[in-house]
């Protein structure tokens, strides 16, 4: 009855009908990225319209490039993509959690458990999980550990060449500046076809000088960084047509002038501007030997000023007489342009040490795909020296779920349902591995959490090649704790406010009640 008083182009759902669609929904997408993780873990192919192919394994690059309309399905890939930006690591271990999470809590519903006392154990379980999983970090106390090189790996889906450089880059940057909030290791990486495998430190630039007569290389940089656009003081035609507009405009120019002539004779010898410059300006500047370099991005700007100590500059502050501008520059051992790259490279400056690491590829398919494994090997890196690491290969998931198991128990009520929801949804990663790796799930579940029962330990898993069980953190199998932490988090909050969801109710078309208003 109610659905009948919902206007016409309006519609709403049964409460279970929603519920088992929003299940359906994520369980689709879950399922689209659980082949793809693990050591034994195979590629997507995603193709559009044009024909065009994507092949990757990585979760959110899948995600973001599915058709996808159904509005449950677009939560689950927006958790992911809060994953991506927070940690750069584990969108697909996100994506499996959140998927199970949602199905096995639809499943208790249906059987009779209020929906309420399903979100209370999903609630009691996820904190004590996070709870579990930051008492068994392990710190990183060193970017000597070589633990690093084994979260790099793991990250970056086996490759050791793409953990090599980013471990190198970490130690040259150290543990301080990755444990900067405002820092992304994962930023400092570009992949290049036909680019030799180069880590340096330094800041890299996607400009190039503005023609081909200014120099290609220089050293001893004194750079001056100026966030404007390089060029006289506009002025209307309606004040060029007085004689006093004329002649002010005229000791404008002359004075911009003098102020190019100051920027050589001060001994700069590289200006980056934000904007563009003009005719003038370049041909000042390509006389005196000056490397210009325009429409440099404000995060570039930003990051070049804390790598060379040089201070953002406006065009009206070179108008101030007696302006020294030594105390806007910048300072670097060398500056580079690759031609062959289109990329300018800036060497050892003056200020906070930086690391840029080119990541070669040899082909224009696999360039992207390469960038994507080397930035997850970092953002992992950097996760680890901030919160530490737990053993992978699905052993802390097994560890956690057997303590739920026994949180569960201690419970009085339905509660002890949601809880045991956590349980299964935390295993369902290490179930894809297992069978990504040719093994029955059950089976290796069985042995391995037999093998932590008896031992006490939290880092005792198989082994994705012979399924023997194995010590995770003597074989190097490691992953961040944070990646873990914020998988489980951001899995639950999506589970939680979708199966909170009692209706879908099709809202009103208001390009269409407004044309039918203007008709009336």
């Amino acid at each position: 009855m109610a659905d009948q008083l919902i206007a016409g182009n309006q519609s709403s759902e049964d409460k279970f009908q929603t519920l088992l669609n929003n299940a359906n929904a994520a369980r689709v997408v879950s399922q689209s990225v659980e082949g793809t993780i693990g050591p034994q873990g195979l590629d997507i192919m995603m193709v559009d319209r044009f024909g065009d192919v994507v092949i990757t394994n990585d979760g959110v690059t899948i995600l973001k490039l599915m058709d996808i309309n159904h509005p449950a399905a677009h939560m689950i890939i927006n958790t992911a993509r809060s994953q991506q930006s927070e940690v750069g690591d584990g969108t697909t271990t996100t994506t499996i959690i959140a998927g199970a999470l949602i199905a096995e809590g639809v499943t208790q519903v249906l059987k009779g458990v209020p929906v309420s006392r399903v979100i209370e154990g999903i609630n009691l379980g996820v904190q004590a999980s996070l709870r579990w999983l930051r008492e068994q970090a392990r710190s990183v106390d060193s970017v000597q550990d070589e633990a690093l090189f084994h979260i790099a790996r793991i990250a970056g889906r086996g490759h050791h060449d793409l953990a090599e450089m980013v471990t190198e880059g970490a130690k040259i940057i150290g543990r301080d500046l990755l444990l900067q909030s405002d820092y992304s290791f994962a930023d400092a990486i570009i992949a290049r076809e036909g680019a030799d495998n180069k880590v340096f430190e330094g800041v890299i630039l996607n400009r190039q000088p503005v023609n081909t007569e200014m120099p290609r290389q220089l050293n001893e940089v004194k750079l001056l960084v100026i966030d404007d656009a390089l060029a006289p003081e506009e002025m209307s035609h309606e004040i060029l047509k007085t004689e006093a507009g004329f002649q002010y405009y005229m000791e404008a120019r002359q004075n911009y002038e003098y102020n190019l002539h100051k920027i050589c004779s001060s001994g700069i010898n590289v200006v980056l501007v934000n904007k563009n410059i003009d005719d003038i300006a370049e041909t000042i500047f390509t006389d005196a030997g000056v490397m210009v370099l325009q429409r440099v991005s404000s995060r570039e700007m930003e990051i070049i000023c804390q790598h060379t100590a040089a201070r953002k500059i406006k065009r009206q502050a070179l108008n101030r007489e007696g302006e020294n501008l030594n105390k806007y520059t910048g300072y670097a051992r060398q500056i580079t342009l690759d031609e062959k790259q289109g990329i300018t490279t800036i060497h050892e400056g003056a200020g906070t040490s930086l690391v840029s690491v080119i990541i070669g590829a040899s082909t224009e398919e696999v360039v992207d795909e390469r960038e994507r494994m080397a930035r997850d090997a970092a953002a992992a890196l950097q996760a680890a020296i901030k919160g530490g690491i737990v053993p992978g290969g699905g052993a802390i998931e097994v560890f956690l779920a057997d303590k739920l198991e026994g949180l569960a128990r201690e419970q009085e009520g339905m509660v002890s349902y949601g809880v045991l929801c956590v349980r299964e949804a935390l295993l369902r990663p290490f179930a894809c591995l297992a069978e990504n790796a040719g093994f029955n799930s059950l089976e290796k579940l069985g042995d391995v959490m037999a093998a932590q029962r008896k031992y006490g330990q939290d880092f005792l898993s198989f082994d994705a090649d012979n399924g023997k069980v194995i010590n995770t953190l003597e074989e190097g199998i490691i992953d961040a704790a944070l990646v873990k932490i914020h998988a489980v988090k951001t899995a639950a909050e999506v589970a939680v406010a979708i199966l909170r969801i009692e209706t879908v109710i099709k809202m009103k078309d208001e390009s269409s009640e407004l044309n039918r208003n203007i008709i009336e």
